[in-house]
């Protein structure tokens, strides 16, 4: 097994990621966005779709919003505690008899068969964390769809920004005294960061040429028992649009979820989100704006993708 799997497993796998998890679209500002712009194309793209794959499929976000669609869902995921709490908020859904969840890596498909499911989806990046084999994964999530595939990954023009920007999440907190400790981490060490902060140009160079975050040090980290970040593959647009083509998918678009957020300070972003009116409407605009070619690779941290077989 390689240390991209191990390092994954362990940090996914801690006992409070499920409850942590559950909550980051109560807590930032970049995750409602990215989530509702995921939540309108799935919604759009329904007809014909009855069996569906969720591959990393967390706390059940969407599993869940699918299953109240009437849609069969396989909820794959590595991580125990997000499958336990994945399955809690199916109960109090009413849904948790259309959904079947099974635990495992997203580098493990091969007990499905070709063609099994007619929706596949994977969001939030899981596919990014199982470098070197992320080219493998794609291949197989295509294989065993049937209809159309959606997905996210990492995205390479979205993550440079964060390297020149060490308060990048402070922007999208939405309540900074809310209880989750990354918010309290994000607000306490605001400007040790700032402080501490020297732009490296050989640090960009690096991740602009290989697309690789992470590697030596978290792997060090591990092996002393930690439960560091996972090492993740970062995709170029035209790479992840020429490898789909490549396997076999069709009429690809792609989008930035949160690329028009970015360009807007806190404070609005805080005083849009807490009137529902100005919510709704900004949040339609965001998908409109996210949503053309020429800034889906300047999302917050994440390229979409989807296409038909």
């Amino acid at each position: 097994m390689d240390y991209s799997r191990k390092i994954a497993e362990r940090l996914w796998n801690m006992p409070d990621k499920g409850e942590l998890e559950s909550c980051r679209e109560e807590t930032f500002i970049d995750d409602i966005i990215q989530k509702s712009h995921i939540e309108k194309e799935l919604l759009a793209h329904l007809g014909g779709i009855r069996t569906v794959f969720d591959g990393g499929a967390g706390c059940g976000r969407f599993s869940i919003l699918l299953a109240k669609q009437g849609c069969e869902v396989t909820h794959y995921d590595i991580s125990q505690p997000m499958i336990d709490k994945a399955k809690e908020l199916a109960e109090k859904e009413g849904v948790l008899d259309r959904i079947t969840f099974v635990k495992g890596a997203l580098e493990d498909l091969g007990d499905f068969k070709d063609r099994s499911f007619d929706l596949v989806i994977s969001f939030d990046a899981p596919v990014s964390y199982t470098y070197p084999n992320q080219e493998q994964v794609i291949s197989e999530l295509v294989r065993i769809c049937r209809k159309r595939i959606i997905v996210s990954v990492s995205s390479r023009l979205g993550y440079l920004p964060y390297l020149a920007n060490p308060i990048q999440k402070n922007q999208f907190i939405l309540d900074e005294n809310c209880g989750d400790p990354f918010v309290r981490w994000c607000v306490d060490n605001r400007e040790n960061a700032l402080g501490a902060f020297r732009f490296d140009k050989n640090a960009v160079t690096k991740l602009w040429n290989e697309g690789l975050m992470g590697g030596e040090d978290e792997i060090a980290e591990y092996e002393r028992g930690g439960t560091p970040w996972c090492i993740t593959y970062t995709f170029m647009p035209d790479e992840l649009h020429a490898l789909l083509e490549r396997h076999g998918v069709r009429n690809i678009q792609m989008a930035g979820p949160g690329a028009y957020a970015r360009t807007l300070p806190r404070e609005i972003l805080v005083k849009i989100m807490n009137d529902p009116g100005q919510r709704a409407d900004f949040l339609a605009f965001c998908h409109r704006y996210d949503s053309n070619p020429f800034v889906c690779g300047m999302g917050k941290d994440n390229l979409f993708a989807q296409g038909e077989i």
